[in-house]
């Protein structure tokens, strides 16, 4: 048997930034990068080292010798365990500042370009209830911290309705309270659970992979609607109506209530038939000048008011007219398209997702706009120079990849096609870097701005105007 290796210690290390997943950035004593969970910059820690790699090391607190002066008190009791929003502890100035940092150092490290107007960080207008949708798992197993696992007296086995553990899928954080979505979302999330428990009904196992209840997204609107899902883990009809019976009389505030029966082994439920029990079958919401129907499988922007500003800026970014043939590529279910669209000449959008793009064609029917087409595919499949020649070559190109950027075959396009402008939209400042390194042979970069859409958390998002060069 191997001898057991003695973990290793960094001391007095300084905290001196966020790295882009939230970890605190500190160095070893030799120089080293230490990326360290659970601090704030401006603290002094000691440090016990998890992970070794050439170039980095992970490692977690054991002892503060100093407190960062951007230190704030936690507003939510879950925070500790609960893992949504990491930055909690850190004021919200400090976390813009931190935020818009990693912006410009993915621009200045990766993208390697010279930015023409770099602007300041484009606050939220609500820290707190800014979300429209929430997703949470019921369980038979809630999450124990090592305190309550000491005492005997807590039982490993109760009804739980909330959020994952990072890291563990077989154990759920119980939610009394959640500051990221508006009422009625924690009123009907615990009454779904006292519903539940009064009725007897058993809570998922997701050991066992057996139980009734299993997952419930609440979706909320700004316009007074709410949407529930329910996802059953087991195809019982009479259960199914007595208990959306009473969910139904006990909260008049969901206007929609569909539900669906998953009883595969993992939770994704988007490829399952969803059956509307009240209501219409969607919700409504309003960003700006468009109404979107949102049904359960609609892909749909989750901070509809900073959204709007979003979308405000990539449209002041593009300066349409009315004269101009765009491109919105990436285009979900049309939000962007669908804002645009009164502004240009003509709106073409593609997306991979065919759910998504029936949203697109069933909103642009909504507001009676006529002037937007819509495609099902890959983008890098679909985007070719015969689609352009059919379409016409774009003035405007609108681009908002997922998280992992756009796919080289997209990026050689866009140089072949030379649109006078391209309207980048990302959620990830390292991927859209490295794309804007990559078009930098034919375009500058002339505006950027940093947008944070989900206070608390590491995410941020960026919107980047491209002039050709």
């Amino acid at each position: 048997m191997g001898r057991k290796r003695k973990p290793r210690f960094e001391t007095q290390v300084a905290i001196t930034g966020i790295a882009e997943k939230g970890r605190g950035v500190g160095r070893s004593a030799e120089g080293g990068v230490i990326f360290v969970e659970n601090v704030a910059p401006g603290d002094i820690v000691d440090v016990v080292i998890t992970k070794k790699k050439s170039d980095y090391m992970h490692g977690t607190p054991v002892k503060f010798h100093h407190y960062s002066e951007d230190r704030v008190e936690p507003f939510c009791a879950h925070y500790e365990i609960c893992g949504g929003c990491q930055w909690q502890h850190i004021t919200y100035e400090a976390q813009l500042l931190h935020k818009e940092n990693i912006v410009r150092n993915a621009m200045q490290r990766i993208a390697k370009t010279e930015i023409g107007e770099f602007f300041p960080i484009l606050p939220a207008p609500d820290t707190r209830y800014y979300r429209n949708k929430l997703e949470f798992a019921f369980s038979n197993r809630r999450w124990l911290t090592t305190e309550q696992l000491a005492d005997k007296s807590l039982p490993l086995l109760d009804d739980v309705l909330g959020f994952h553990k990072a890291g563990g899928f077989d154990k759920i954080i119980n939610i009394d309270h959640c500051w990221l979505e508006p009422e009625p979302s924690n009123a009907i999330r615990n009454g779904l659970r006292e519903i539940g428990i009064r009725q007897g009904l058993s809570f998922y196992d997701p050991r066992a992979y057996k139980g009734f209840l299993r997952q419930v997204m609440i979706r909320v609107s700004s316009i007074g609607e709410t949407l529930v899902l329910m996802s059953f883990g087991e195809d019982d009809p009479e259960k199914r109506k007595n208990y959306l019976d009473e969910a139904l009389e006990r909260f008049p505030q969901i206007t929609t209530l569909i539900y669906c029966v998953n009883t595969k082994v993992n939770d994704f439920i988007l490829d399952l038939p969803m059956e509307t029990y009240a209501g219409k079958g969607f919700i409504e919401e309003q960003i700006g000048h468009v109404r979107f129907r949102i049904g359960p499988k609609s892909f749909f922007q989750t901070n509809s008011r900073q959204g709007e500003r979003l979308y405000s800026i990539a449209a002041g970014f593009a300066g349409l007219d009315g004269s101009q043939n765009v491109y919105d590529l990436y285009t979900g279910v049309g939000s962007i398209a669908l804002y645009l669209a009164r502004d240009c000449r003509r709106v073409t959008g593609i997306e991979e997702i065919a759910a998504a793009i029936e949203d697109a064609r069933e909103n642009a029917r909504l507001n009676q706009i006529d002037n937007c087409d819509f495609y099902a595919g890959d983008v890098k499949d679909i985007l070719t120079e015969e689609f352009a020649e059919k379409h016409g070559k774009p003035d405007v190109v609108v681009t908002d990849p997922p998280r992992a950027g756009m796919h080289p075959d997209v990026v050689r396009l866009f140089l072949r096609l030379e649109a006078p402008k391209i309207v980048y939209v990302s959620c990830n400042p390292a991927t859209q870097a490295r794309d804007l390194h990559l078009l930098d042979e034919k375009y500058r970069v002339e505006k950027l701005q940093p947008v944070d859409m989900f206070p608390h958390t590491q995410h941020i998002e960026a919107v980047a105007l491209l002039v050709k060069r």
